[in-house]
């Protein structure tokens, strides 16, 4: 059998790498369709190789654009590839809109969907991330959700069949890349902070980076809480908020500013912190993982499992708040259980699909 491998984004490309893993040590054939929705392949390359996985067999470099002309386009280049490579099943992970526009096009096509990291919920429809993984769960076959949680908001949807709880290929792939990451990052080094405790702040969201106020109050605490707790916060600048920085003419003054960082040096960094803010799902999940305790910059989560075990306080765009949350959070113990699973997804996903995807066929 073979299964289609659809990806567009540096976090997909993350969460899927324990999948491709998976599918070599099990001998399972597979192909891997990069849509380029953030970046062209070219820029993604190196991504493949510092995690050492295959290149992408198929590269549509459909770039940014409108959200329904950037789905669009990717519907339409991944129908064309599913239709020569004739797969037997199609993964997709997350909610972004290669997610949906692939999941959409297999189901057209007969072909079996998988989504990875079903089920989660932040029940925000103004979120566009939101929207992708209802729809995507709604049209899939296999539904491979990662916590009690998943599973029971599915169940709330009506959705029963062909659900399986995997754990998170988040766990797979922080166990499996911090390896990697000790190995060839210096980091730490290149910005002096081998013996510095720091704090890490990251910003992407659309809701919150494209509104000023939003951005600026962020800003400004992230500014209130390097300050209060008189240690350097370090903020790699995701293209999209260093545009949005300047547009607004929010000053950064007091926040160490860095040019995006490769997922390895990043989850160096992150492994060493003494506190993340973020408004990133994935970087709330890694930070639970790894025992940093985490500030998210949200009013809701869609993985309410961290704040569940007291890695994670939800603290919204308030700087008064950003500071509070993180002087509660730098008392936390950091002894909470992981409740991402095992380090096995990727194995159970693989295993799974090549059983029950055939039959039908």
């Amino acid at each position: 059998m073979t299964i289609a491998i659809i990806l567009g984004t540096r976090p997909e490309i993350i969460k899927m790498s324990p999948v491709v893993r998976a599918c070599q040590s099990l001998g399972v054939d597979f192909v891997i369709l990069h849509t380029g929705q953030h970046y062209s392949y070219d820029m993604d390359r190196v991504f493949f190789e510092n995690l050492e996985l295959p290149q992408a067999d198929h590269n549509l470099e459909v770039g940014s654009g409108m959200h329904g002309e950037q789905t669009g386009k990717i519907m339409e280049g991944v129908e064309r590839v599913l239709v020569k490579e004739r797969p037997d099943a199609v993964l997709v992970q997350g909610d972004t809109n290669t997610v949906l526009a692939g999941a959409l096009a297999a189901t057209k096509l007969g072909i079996k969907v998988g989504h990875v990291e079903a089920g989660l919920r932040s029940y925000d429809r103004t979120m566009p991330e939101e929207v992708n993984r209802v729809l995507t769960d709604h049209m899939s076959d296999f539904l491979y959700v990662p916590t009690r949680i998943a599973r029971e908001n599915l169940r709330r949807e009506g959705i029963t069949q062909g659900v399986l709880r995997t754990g998170n290929t988040v766990v797979d792939a922080v166990k499996q890349n911090l390896l990697l990451a000790h190995e060839k990052s210096n980091v730490l080094h290149r910005l002096g902070l081998e013996s510095e405790p720091y704090l890490l702040a990251t910003a992407h969201r659309q809701e919150n980076v494209d509104d000023p106020k939003r951005l600026r109050d962020m800003v400004v605490g992230m500014r209130k809480v390097s300050d209060e707790l008189k240690m350097t916060l370090i903020f790699p600048v995701h293209p999209r908020t260093r545009d949005r920085l300047s547009q607004y003419a929010v000053e950064a003054e007091g926040v160490f500013l860095t040019d995006p960082l490769g997922y390895l040096d990043f989850l160096e960094l992150e492994a060493h912190a003494r506190l993340v803010l973020t408004d990133s799902g994935g970087v709330q999940e890694e930070a639970c993982i790894l025992k940093v305790p985490c500030v998210t910059m949200r009013r809701n989560t869609e993985r309410p499992e961290t704040v569940e075990v007291g890695a994670n306080a939800l603290a919204g765009t308030d700087p008064e708040r950003i500071l509070h949350q993180a002087q509660k959070m730098m008392k936390a113990r950091r002894s909470w259980r992981n409740p991402f699973g095992d380090g096995r997804a990727g194995e159970r996903i693989v295993k799974h699909v090549a059983a029950h995807a055939l039959p039908d066929r």
